[in-house]
This record gives C-alpha cells, sequence and structure tokens, in this order.
C-alpha cells in the first residue's frame, strides 16, 4: 500500500510539473523587460490582410506595449532575405528583425549566417518535420490542398482525390489554381494526388499524380484553365485544387453567391508551410524573441487561424480545447488536418523534377 506520505510527496511533485509546465509556456520576466527596453521590433513583409496579420501585429503592441516598425509590407521572401544583407551593420529603422518566409527560404539563410537560433517555449509542440532541430527557423503557419466547391453546380460535392475521375459527376469541372509547368501549388496538388494513390516516394508520388491527372483529362473532367474566384463563381471551374486559405477566403468573399464548400480531401493532405526566423543581426534580439513568443502562444497561433492560416500548432490546440467553437465552425472538420503531411524541401525538388518536365507528355493538357 502507498503511504499517505508517499501520496502527498507524489501529488506535490505532480503539481510542481504541471506549474513548470505551465510556467515554460510563457516568456521570462527578464526576456519581456530586456524586450521593452529594446522598445521597437522591426517586421517586413507582413500585410495586414494575410494570415490576420493585423490583429496579430495589433495584439502584440497592446499586451507587451512594443512599437512595431512595419517595412514593405509587400514584399516577397526574396526581398527579405535580401534586406537582412543589406543591413549587416545597420542598426537603424531598414534592419529587419524577424522574418517569415517560405520554407525553402529557412534552410538557406541558414547556411548564409543570416539567422539566428531561438527556441520559442512551446517548441515542443511545433512538429518535427516543420522544424529546424537547432532552432534557426520553425514553421509557422500553413495551408493545404483542398477542393474548393461551386455548390450551386456541383451537388455531389468530391470527398476524396479518386472521386475526380467519375465522369458522370464532375465533366468539364477540375481544374487547378495554377499551372503544374510553373506554379507551386499546382506542382503541389499533383504531388497531393500522387500520395493519395499510395506512393510514399517523393519521385514516385510525382509520377503517379501525373498519371492521375492523365486519367481525369482523358475522363473529360479537366479544364485546363487556371481557376480562381472569378472563375469559381462563374461556374468555368466549378472545382477549383487550391490552398484551403484561399478557397475560404473566396468563400468568404462570395457571401454566398454563389454557395461555396471546401473540401480537405480524405486522403493525400499536403501542406504547404511558411517560417519563422530571426536574423543574426537584428537590431532587437529582444524583442524579436519576444515576438516569437507572442506568434507561437496560443494567442498568437489563434490570430492566424483568424485569418484561415493554419497555424502551425494547429493540432495541439485543437487536442486541448483551446480553438474557439465558432472559429471551427468556419473551417473544414479539424480532423481532416490530422492527416496533414509536411514535405521536406528534398521530397518538394523529387516530386518537383517529375512533375514540371512530364506534365506535357503525360496528361497533355495545356494550363492557360
Amino acid at each position: 500500500m502507498i503511504s499517505m506520505t508517499q501520496r502527498l510527496l507524489s501529488l506535490s511533485t505532480a503539481m510542481l510539473l504541471a506549474t513548470t509546465a505551465v510556467a515554460v509556456a510563457e516568456p521570462s520576466e527578464e526576456l519581456i523587460a530586456a524586450a521593452k527596453k529594446e522598445g521597437t521590433l522591426t517586421t517586413i513583409a507582413l500585410p495586414h490582410n494575410w494570415c490576420g496579420y493585423g490583429d496579430v501585429i495589433a495584439g502584440f503592441k497592446a499586451k507587451y506595449g512594443i512599437e512595431v516598425n512595419e517595412l514593405n509590407p509587400d514584399a516577397g521572401s526574396g526581398d527579405e532575405i535580401e534586406a537582412i544583407k543589406a543591413n549587416k551593420g545597420n542598426t537603424g529603422p531598414q534592419a529587419p528583425d524577424v522574418i517569415d518566409v517560405g520554407l525553402s527560404f529557412g534552410p538557406s539563410a541558414k547556411a548564409e549566417g543570416l539567422i539566428q537560433p531561438y527556441k520559442v517555449s512551446t517548441w515542443d509542440t511545433i512538429p518535427d518535420t516543420a522544424k529546424d532541430p537547432e532552432g534557426y527557423w520553425y514553421g509557422d503557419y500553413y495551408g493545404v490542398l483542398s477542393f474548393v466547391v461551386n455548390t450551386d453546380i456541383v451537388k455531389d460535392v468530391p470527398k476524396d482525390w479518386a472521386d475526380l475521375k467519375k465522369s458522370d459527376y464532375y465533366a468539364n469541372s477540375v481544374a487547378l489554381a495554377g499551372d503544374p509547368r510553373a506554379s507551386n501549388q499546382a506542382v503541389q496538388a499533383v504531388y497531393a494526388a500522387g500520395l493519395a494513390a499510395g506512393e510514399t516516394d517523393a519521385a514516385k508520388a510525382g509520377e503517379a499524380g501525373l498519371a492521375f491527372f492523365a486519367e481525369v483529362n482523358k475522363a473529360g473532367n479537366f479544364v485546363p484553365v487556371i481557376g480562381k474566384s472569378a472563375s469559381l463563381a462563374q461556374g468555368s471551374t466549378p472545382i477549383i485544387i487550391a490552398w484551403d486559405y484561399n478557397g475560404l477566403s473566396w468563400r468568404d468573399s462570395l457571401n454566398g453567391n454563389p454557395p461555396v464548400e471546401v473540401v480537405v480531401p480524405a486522403s493525400g493532405v499536403v501542406a504547404g508551410v511558411y517560417v519563422q526566423a530571426i536574423s543574426a543581426f537584428a537590431p532587437h534580439p529582444n524583442a524579436a524573441k519576444l515576438w516569437m513568443e507572442y506568434l507561437y502562444s496560443d494567442e498568437g497561433q489563434l490570430g492566424w487561424l483568424k485569418g484561415y492560416c493554419h497555424p502551425i500548432r494547429f493540432n495541439d490546440l485543437v487536442k486541448n480545447g483551446k480553438v474557439p467553437q465558432e472559429m471551427l465552425d468556419k473551417l473544414p472538420p479539424a480532423a481532416s488536418y490530422e492527416k496533414a503531411v509536411f514535405p521536406t524541401l528534398e521530397e518538394q525538388e523529387a516530386g518537383k523534377a517529375a512533375i514540371t518536365t512530364k506534365w506535357d507528355s503525360v496528361v497533355g493538357a495545356s494550363v492557360q
């Protein structure tokens, strides 16, 4: 039998561990004080209408009283990297403290010595496949390839990739949101179809995806037009394969005219992820670290979700009941994101090589 003393000791230990776990999930008072002393954070390439960034920035400023100097909201990932390079010895307002870039720019920036390591307190809840093990960069949010469907026209909504081959339901209906010979969104859609066919090797998945779209085209279902919100509404591309955040945004902007449903397929759920990093030359390194703590806190993660970009900790937040029900109601079922696959850069390149070079010969549909 366990004695009362042993039970009390066990309970005390459990409470201590629980308290420690909560404490670990918050930035230290020392970091907060050091960041406030710096007083400013310089960001770049964060338009307010992208992933809810307007509210995220406002939330950070309100919580910590730190000014945010916003550089070039419309810059691309390459521009962000160049801004770090151009301001290595500059501590003025043109030197970015933090960057938010496409996945490929994380490892390359690390290799060039342009970013510094920092592990946020919620580090363990970020999937291992979406972060640098040393903490130089880490995934922040992602989208998954989904079916964006005009339900005025398509009454039997597809639930998985194989459904798209049914000519009796989806004749002249299926489009990609880009040219698979050039667009990453379209390339990843073809790759996802290959994974859904059962291939796990990246190059073979690319080949399987091409074979799948050849069948869709042969069935008379593929529309060789780049699908957009307008073509979705007009009905010329009533099913578009696109990132879910694009589809959800289209749905809201169309406001029921026509009604739109966004479906995450039952298999082949491929995620495209962006990453965060701190400049190795950040003029405000503590403010930069505090910004990262805020972004990866529950509050910051939900801020991105409001903008329909799935935060990297999404599954963890759902599991722990942290996502408000009204927010979940605006999204495809949370369980459909549990199967999301985050292809590595090597896997993406292997799949891309097959898809971009063989689309014409295998599928034979010139997307315009």
